[in-house]
């Protein structure tokens, strides 16, 4: 098979599952993973013959794209804040969305060897990209999933950052021996009733655990996170929150119930409330 009939094969065979835009985004990605070619030598090298073990995996790749299953649990991998996260069924996909909280708390806290919490850390791409940005932070990351936390262990010790993992659940997280200077969390947020909008590569792969919360208690695990963060930040230490675009006001009342100041709801790139951030001061 050249790289045109693997191109024209792809196309053909996801053409009545996806759009096309996705489907070139795919080829892109699966190009890059399997053979490590950029998108230039895709058309550089487009009457050239690949090698077996891609026309297998490709027919492998396809079936699985088929059933919908994510490309990036099909090869174990996702990008996030520049660089490559490993990823399993047992936590969530990293989004782009994701990476403006990052961006935010980098761009807000110039400072060095600052404590940061990541609660509920999934694959770790926060906590460690977070580890990775700031100036020798002391960064400790908790999820109730030993699974999630094995995951996210791998992305730290590939990415050779000190991330402290600890088996934890949000509901019931214990305030830390060290006062921190960040916690953020983006637990989970979407409630039952929103499921039906949502795309089968999402409710059929992906953890439910990590995405759902009930219809009759969307602030499920906004509130102990408020609670905690009363208690654990610093006098000026910051809270980051992703958050559900619906629940904004929510989320704001509840952080100020928790006695929690400078309270300030912010959008993400697609114009939606998408973050909330908050100071403890005394």
């Amino acid at each position: 098979m050249t790289t045109r009939e693997a191109i024209s094969l792809l196309r053909t065979e996801l053409g009545t599952t996806y759009e096309s835009r996705e489907i070139e985004g795919m080829t892109r990605v699966i190009f890059e993973d399997v053979l490590l070619w950029q998108p230039i030598d895709m058309v550089m090298r487009e009457n050239d013959q690949l090698p077996e073990f891609f026309d297998n995996s490709l027919a492998s790749i396809i079936e699985r794209l088929k059933r919908h299953e994510p490309l990036q649990y099909i090869l174990g991998k996702a990008r996030f804040h520049g660089h490559s996260f490993a990823v399993t069924p047992a936590v969530l996909i990293p989004r782009p969305e994701t990476e403006q909280l990052v961006d935010m708390i980098v761009d807000e806290n110039p400072g060095s060897d600052l404590q940061v919490l990541d609660i509920g850390t999934g694959s770790g791409c926060i906590a460690v990209s977070l580890a990775r940005a700031l100036k020798f932070a002391q960064v400790t990351a908790t999820d109730i999933s030993p699974e999630a936390l094995a995951v996210a262990q791998q992305n730290a010790t590939a990415l050779k950052t000190r991330v402290k993992f600890i088996e934890q659940d949000i509901l019931t997280c214990r305030a830390p021996s060290e006062a921190c200077d960040i916690i953020v969390s983006n637990p989970p947020y979407i409630t039952e009733q929103e499921k039906a909008a949502m795309e089968s590569n999402v409710l059929d792969y992906e953890p439910a655990g990590a995405l759902f919360v009930p219809d009759d208690d969307p602030m499920l695990f906004y509130r102990p996170i408020a609670a905690y963060a009363s208690r654990a930040l610093k006098n000026g230490g910051r809270l980051y929150l992703e958050i559900n675009r619906a629940m904004g006001s929510l989320v704001c009342d509840t952080l100020q119930h928790a006695g929690l100041s400078n309270i300030q709801v912010h959008n993400d790139f697609n114009g939606n409330n998408r973050f909330v951030t908050a100071s403890k001061i005394k």
